[in-house]
Protein backbone atom coordinates (compact mmCIF):
# COMPACT_ATOMS: atom_id res chain seq x y z
CA UNK A 1 0.00 0.00 0.00
CA UNK A 2 1.54 3.47 -0.88
CA UNK A 3 -0.32 5.61 1.34
CA UNK A 4 -3.40 6.11 3.54
CA UNK A 5 -6.27 9.09 2.23
CA UNK A 6 -8.05 10.18 5.50
CA UNK A 7 -11.41 11.66 4.60
CA UNK A 8 -13.62 13.65 6.50
CA UNK A 9 -16.81 15.79 6.12
CA UNK A 10 -17.17 18.99 7.92
CA UNK A 11 -19.52 21.76 8.69
CA UNK A 12 -19.41 23.89 11.76
CA UNK A 13 -17.69 22.95 14.70
CA UNK A 14 -14.19 24.42 13.87
CA UNK A 15 -12.91 22.97 17.20
CA UNK A 16 -13.71 19.89 16.85
CA UNK A 17 -11.85 19.86 13.10
CA UNK A 18 -8.52 21.30 14.94
CA UNK A 19 -8.59 18.44 17.92
CA UNK A 20 -8.71 16.01 14.81
CA UNK A 21 -5.76 17.61 12.95
CA UNK A 22 -3.81 17.64 16.02
CA UNK A 23 -5.02 13.67 16.42
CA UNK A 24 -3.40 12.99 12.98
CA UNK A 25 -0.37 15.23 13.53
CA UNK A 26 0.13 12.50 16.35
CA UNK A 27 -0.04 9.49 14.76
CA UNK A 28 2.27 6.87 14.17
CA UNK A 29 2.16 6.02 11.09
CA UNK A 30 0.97 9.47 9.34
CA UNK A 31 -1.35 10.27 6.27
CA UNK A 32 -0.06 11.07 2.95
CA UNK A 33 -3.19 13.53 3.33
CA UNK A 34 -6.04 14.80 4.79
CA UNK A 35 -9.02 15.81 2.70
CA UNK A 36 -11.51 17.82 4.42
CA UNK A 37 -15.02 17.83 2.41
CA UNK A 38 -16.13 20.92 3.50
CA UNK A 39 -19.87 21.84 3.75
CA UNK A 40 -20.60 25.35 4.56
CA UNK A 41 -19.74 28.70 2.66
CA UNK A 42 -16.27 29.29 4.04
CA UNK A 43 -12.97 27.08 4.47
CA UNK A 44 -11.20 25.94 7.52
CA UNK A 45 -8.55 27.71 9.36
CA UNK A 46 -6.33 24.80 10.47
CA UNK A 47 -3.26 24.73 12.65
CA UNK A 48 0.06 23.52 10.47
CA UNK A 49 0.15 19.89 9.47
CA UNK A 50 3.50 17.59 8.01
CA UNK A 51 0.92 16.10 5.35
CA UNK A 52 -0.98 18.52 2.88
CA UNK A 53 -4.66 19.13 4.06
CA UNK A 54 -6.76 19.67 0.96
CA UNK A 55 -10.42 21.26 1.24
CA UNK A 56 -13.42 20.56 -0.92
CA UNK A 57 -16.37 22.85 -1.18
CA UNK A 58 -19.27 20.23 -1.48
CA UNK A 59 -22.43 22.07 -2.92
CA UNK A 60 -25.78 21.45 -1.83
CA UNK A 61 -27.65 22.84 1.23
CA UNK A 62 -29.66 19.51 2.65
CA UNK A 63 -26.38 17.96 3.79
CA UNK A 64 -25.12 15.98 0.71
CA UNK A 65 -23.10 13.33 3.10
CA UNK A 66 -23.10 10.38 0.65
CA UNK A 67 -22.12 13.08 -2.54
CA UNK A 68 -19.65 14.38 -0.04
CA UNK A 69 -18.12 11.09 0.70
CA UNK A 70 -17.59 9.94 -2.51
CA UNK A 71 -16.30 13.04 -3.62
CA UNK A 72 -13.76 13.40 -0.88
CA UNK A 73 -12.41 9.25 -2.13
CA UNK A 74 -12.69 10.22 -5.92
CA UNK A 75 -10.19 13.02 -5.11
CA UNK A 76 -7.68 10.90 -2.71
CA UNK A 77 -4.49 9.89 -3.87
CA UNK A 78 -3.89 7.33 -1.03
CA UNK A 79 -4.98 3.73 -2.30
CA UNK A 80 -6.08 3.31 1.49
CA UNK A 81 -8.80 5.45 2.62
CA UNK A 82 -9.79 6.16 6.44
CA UNK A 83 -13.32 7.79 6.75
CA UNK A 84 -13.14 9.52 9.87
CA UNK A 85 -16.14 11.77 11.14
CA UNK A 86 -15.19 15.15 12.06
CA UNK A 87 -16.00 15.36 15.35
CA UNK A 88 -13.33 12.34 16.34
CA UNK A 89 -9.94 12.49 17.27
CA UNK A 90 -7.53 9.39 16.30
CA UNK A 91 -5.38 7.29 18.92
CA UNK A 92 -2.06 7.71 17.99
CA UNK A 93 -2.24 3.95 16.43
CA UNK A 94 -5.57 4.17 14.29
CA UNK A 95 -3.81 4.50 10.96
CA UNK A 96 -1.79 1.50 11.57
CA UNK A 97 -3.99 -0.40 12.91
CA UNK A 98 -6.37 0.14 10.05
CA UNK A 99 -3.06 -0.69 7.18
CA UNK A 100 -2.48 -3.88 8.81
CA UNK A 101 -5.73 -4.46 8.97
CA UNK A 102 -5.94 -3.95 5.34
CA UNK A 103 -3.13 -6.02 4.59
CA UNK A 104 -5.02 -9.27 5.88
CA UNK A 105 -8.79 -8.41 4.72
CA UNK A 106 -10.10 -6.74 1.65
CA UNK A 107 -12.97 -5.03 2.75
CA UNK A 108 -14.44 -2.91 4.55
CA UNK A 109 -13.19 -2.30 8.69
CA UNK A 110 -15.35 -0.71 11.13
CA UNK A 111 -12.53 0.49 13.75
CA UNK A 112 -13.58 1.54 17.71
CA UNK A 113 -15.56 4.32 19.13
CA UNK A 114 -15.10 6.02 22.60
CA UNK A 115 -17.66 8.63 23.63
CA UNK A 116 -15.80 11.49 25.37
CA UNK A 117 -17.77 13.78 28.26
CA UNK A 118 -18.22 17.30 28.04
CA UNK A 119 -14.88 19.17 28.64
CA UNK A 120 -12.66 16.00 28.16
CA UNK A 121 -10.64 18.67 25.07
CA UNK A 122 -10.36 21.53 27.19
CA UNK A 123 -8.11 23.33 27.41
CA UNK A 124 -5.82 20.96 26.26
CA UNK A 125 -6.18 17.13 25.83
CA UNK A 126 -4.14 13.95 25.80
CA UNK A 127 -4.78 10.20 24.93
CA UNK A 128 -4.01 9.47 28.69
CA UNK A 129 -6.94 11.86 30.20
CA UNK A 130 -9.01 10.70 27.26
CA UNK A 131 -8.27 6.66 27.90
CA UNK A 132 -9.63 7.50 31.44
CA UNK A 133 -13.47 9.23 30.61
CA UNK A 134 -14.26 7.80 27.68
CA UNK A 135 -17.19 5.13 27.22
CA UNK A 136 -18.57 3.08 24.56
CA UNK A 137 -21.87 3.70 23.35
CA UNK A 138 -24.11 0.83 24.35
CA UNK A 139 -26.09 0.36 21.54
CA UNK A 140 -22.47 -0.44 19.57
CA UNK A 141 -20.99 -3.78 20.12
CA UNK A 142 -17.81 -3.61 21.45
CA UNK A 143 -14.73 -5.14 19.66
CA UNK A 144 -12.93 -8.41 18.82
CA UNK A 145 -10.29 -9.98 21.49
CA UNK A 146 -8.04 -9.48 18.50
CA UNK A 147 -7.31 -8.49 14.73
CA UNK A 148 -10.83 -8.60 12.56
CA UNK A 149 -14.33 -10.41 13.00
CA UNK A 150 -16.76 -10.54 9.84
CA UNK A 151 -19.76 -8.77 10.80
CA UNK A 152 -22.78 -10.35 8.68
CA UNK A 153 -24.87 -8.06 9.55
CA UNK A 154 -24.94 -4.95 7.03
CA UNK A 155 -27.16 -3.18 9.66
CA UNK A 156 -24.46 -2.55 12.12
CA UNK A 157 -22.69 -0.80 9.56
CA UNK A 158 -21.56 3.31 10.26
CA UNK A 159 -19.61 5.45 8.28
CA UNK A 160 -18.21 7.54 12.04
CA UNK A 161 -14.88 5.34 11.44
CA UNK A 162 -14.11 2.88 8.76
CA UNK A 163 -11.21 2.20 6.19
CA UNK A 164 -11.19 0.48 3.55
CA UNK A 165 -9.17 0.09 0.16
CA UNK A 166 -9.52 2.78 -2.72
CA UNK A 167 -10.02 0.33 -5.05
CA UNK A 168 -12.76 -1.90 -3.82
CA UNK A 169 -14.58 1.86 -2.31
CA UNK A 170 -15.03 2.53 -6.07
CA UNK A 171 -15.64 -1.14 -7.28
CA UNK A 172 -18.64 -1.22 -4.83
CA UNK A 173 -20.21 1.83 -6.53
CA UNK A 174 -19.50 4.55 -3.13
CA UNK A 175 -22.49 5.60 -1.57
CA UNK A 176 -25.62 6.50 -3.23
CA UNK A 177 -25.58 9.74 -3.98
CA UNK A 178 -29.47 10.00 -3.79
CA UNK A 179 -29.39 10.24 0.02
CA UNK A 180 -29.45 13.76 0.58
CA UNK A 181 -29.56 14.85 4.25
CA UNK A 182 -29.38 12.51 7.58
CA UNK A 183 -30.07 8.81 8.02
CA UNK A 184 -29.85 5.64 5.84
CA UNK A 185 -26.79 6.35 2.93
CA UNK A 186 -24.29 4.01 5.80
CA UNK A 187 -27.21 0.95 5.23
CA UNK A 188 -27.98 1.14 1.71
CA UNK A 189 -23.96 1.32 1.11
CA UNK A 190 -23.21 -1.65 3.29
CA UNK A 191 -26.42 -3.79 1.85
CA UNK A 192 -23.98 -3.10 -1.49
CA UNK A 193 -20.81 -4.54 -0.10
CA UNK A 194 -23.42 -7.73 1.00
CA UNK A 195 -24.74 -7.70 -2.50
CA UNK A 196 -21.13 -7.43 -3.59
CA UNK A 197 -19.46 -10.43 -1.95
CA UNK A 198 -17.36 -7.72 0.05
CA UNK A 199 -16.66 -8.10 3.56
CA UNK A 200 -17.58 -5.89 6.63
CA UNK A 201 -15.36 -6.05 9.64
CA UNK A 202 -15.36 -5.18 13.36
CA UNK A 203 -11.97 -4.62 14.06
CA UNK A 204 -9.53 -4.35 17.49
CA UNK A 205 -8.06 -1.37 17.13
CA UNK A 206 -8.30 2.06 14.39
CA UNK A 207 -9.65 3.51 17.71
CA UNK A 208 -10.80 7.11 17.72
CA UNK A 209 -12.53 9.21 20.81
CA UNK A 210 -15.77 11.38 19.84
CA UNK A 211 -15.92 14.60 21.16
CA UNK A 212 -18.99 15.81 22.42
CA UNK A 213 -21.74 18.07 21.29
CA UNK A 214 -25.16 18.28 21.90
CA UNK A 215 -27.53 15.47 19.22
CA UNK A 216 -30.84 14.11 19.66
CA UNK A 217 -31.31 10.72 19.48
CA UNK A 218 -33.81 9.38 17.68
CA UNK A 219 -33.03 12.15 15.49
CA UNK A 220 -35.86 14.28 15.56
CA UNK A 221 -34.21 17.43 14.25
CA UNK A 222 -33.86 15.21 10.98
CA UNK A 223 -37.37 13.99 10.74
CA UNK A 224 -38.08 14.71 7.16
CA UNK A 225 -34.51 13.52 5.92
CA UNK A 226 -34.86 10.31 7.52
CA UNK A 227 -38.49 9.53 6.55
CA UNK A 228 -37.23 10.54 3.10
CA UNK A 229 -34.49 8.49 2.85
CA UNK A 230 -36.14 5.50 4.76
CA UNK A 231 -38.74 5.54 1.77
CA UNK A 232 -35.81 5.57 -1.21
CA UNK A 233 -33.86 2.62 0.98
CA UNK A 234 -37.79 0.86 0.54
CA UNK A 235 -37.86 1.64 -3.43
CA UNK A 236 -34.45 0.10 -3.60
CA UNK A 237 -34.23 -2.84 -1.48
CA UNK A 238 -38.14 -3.82 -0.42
CA UNK A 239 -38.30 -2.77 2.85
CA UNK A 240 -37.59 0.39 5.39
CA UNK A 241 -34.44 0.47 7.30
CA UNK A 242 -33.93 2.85 10.52
CA UNK A 243 -36.58 1.57 12.16
CA UNK A 244 -35.17 2.25 15.39
CA UNK A 245 -35.46 5.75 14.82
CA UNK A 246 -39.08 5.22 12.87
CA UNK A 247 -40.62 3.44 15.87
CA UNK A 248 -39.62 5.92 18.15
CA UNK A 249 -41.18 8.52 16.07
CA UNK A 250 -44.07 6.45 16.11
CA UNK A 251 -44.49 5.81 19.63
CA UNK A 252 -44.32 10.17 19.73
CA UNK A 253 -46.80 10.52 17.21
CA UNK A 254 -45.05 12.49 14.97
CA UNK A 255 -45.18 10.24 12.30
CA UNK A 256 -47.60 6.78 10.70
CA UNK A 257 -45.34 4.40 8.81
CA UNK A 258 -48.27 1.54 8.39
CA UNK A 259 -46.73 -0.96 6.21
CA UNK A 260 -48.13 -0.69 2.81
CA UNK A 261 -48.34 2.85 2.92
CA UNK A 262 -46.18 6.04 2.62
CA UNK A 263 -44.62 7.38 5.79
CA UNK A 264 -46.84 10.16 6.43
CA UNK A 265 -45.47 13.09 9.04
CA UNK A 266 -48.42 13.64 11.44
CA UNK A 267 -46.99 16.64 13.26
CA UNK A 268 -43.78 18.87 13.76
CA UNK A 269 -41.79 17.83 16.55
CA UNK A 270 -42.41 20.18 19.78
CA UNK A 271 -40.10 21.59 22.81
CA UNK A 272 -41.28 18.66 24.27
CA UNK A 273 -39.51 16.41 21.66
CA UNK A 274 -36.85 18.21 21.28
CA UNK A 275 -36.20 17.66 25.15
CA UNK A 276 -37.05 14.03 25.14
CA UNK A 277 -34.47 12.95 23.04
CA UNK A 278 -31.63 15.58 23.60
CA UNK A 279 -28.31 14.89 25.04
CA UNK A 280 -27.42 16.58 28.46
CA UNK A 281 -24.44 18.13 29.27
CA UNK A 282 -23.66 15.12 31.72
CA UNK A 283 -24.17 12.81 29.01
CA UNK A 284 -21.19 11.38 26.69
CA UNK A 285 -23.87 10.61 24.38
CA UNK A 286 -27.52 10.08 23.07
CA UNK A 287 -29.11 6.97 23.04
CA UNK A 288 -32.73 6.13 21.12
CA UNK A 289 -33.13 2.96 23.20
CA UNK A 290 -33.30 5.09 26.39
CA UNK A 291 -35.83 7.20 25.01
CA UNK A 292 -38.05 4.24 23.93
CA UNK A 293 -38.17 2.68 26.72
CA UNK A 294 -39.24 6.30 28.50
CA UNK A 295 -41.87 6.11 25.95
CA UNK A 296 -42.96 2.84 26.38
CA UNK A 297 -43.15 2.85 30.02
CA UNK A 298 -45.57 6.40 29.74
CA UNK A 299 -47.97 4.26 27.66
CA UNK A 300 -47.98 1.43 29.75
CA UNK A 301 -48.74 4.00 33.18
Amino acid sequence: MTGVSVLTLAGGRPAHLHNMVLGLIRQAHRPVELIVAVMQADPYTLPPAPFPIRQLTIAGDALPLAAARNAAAQAAIGDTLIFLDMDCIPAPTLIGDYVVGLAGLDGVLMGEVSYLPDGATAPKWTIERFAAVAVRHPDRRGPPETGCEICDDYRCFWSLNFAVRRATFLAAGGFDERYVGYGGEDTDFAKTLGDRGIPLAWMKGGLAYHQYHPHHMPPVHHLDSVVRNAELFEAKWGYRTMGHWLYAFRLMGLIDDRAGAPITILRRPDAADHALTGQQRHQPYADTTTVIDLLKARAAA
